[in-house]
């Protein structure tokens, strides 16, 4: 085989790969645009909660945070101390 052949065939072997990337790529961009807008018909965004419910829950939220705070603050303290030598 000459030099040019062999270029030949490889550039053609290149197109068909990428073209063969291209239209899975397309193929792939077009069914997912029309699943979503399937699941966007058939079900639909859940409706959002009414503000004042989520100011009641707010402080417990909070006292909660701290306590999982500290229960990781003190979960690390007593991981790296058992990893001293």
């Amino acid at each position: 085989m000459q030099g040019s052949e062999l270029l030949q065939e490889g550039l053609a072997l290149m197109g068909l790969g990428m073209g063969f990337v291209f239209v899975f790529l397309t193929i792939l961009v077009i069914s997912v645009t029309l699943m979503s807008k399937l699941i966007d018909r058939f079900q639909p965004a859940p409706v959002a909660a009414p503000a004042g419910r989520n100011s009641a829950k707010t402080p417990a939220s909070n006292g909660q945070n701290d306590e999982v705070a500290a229960v990781i603050s003190a979960a690390v303290h007593r991981y790296r101390s058992s990893r001293r030598p």
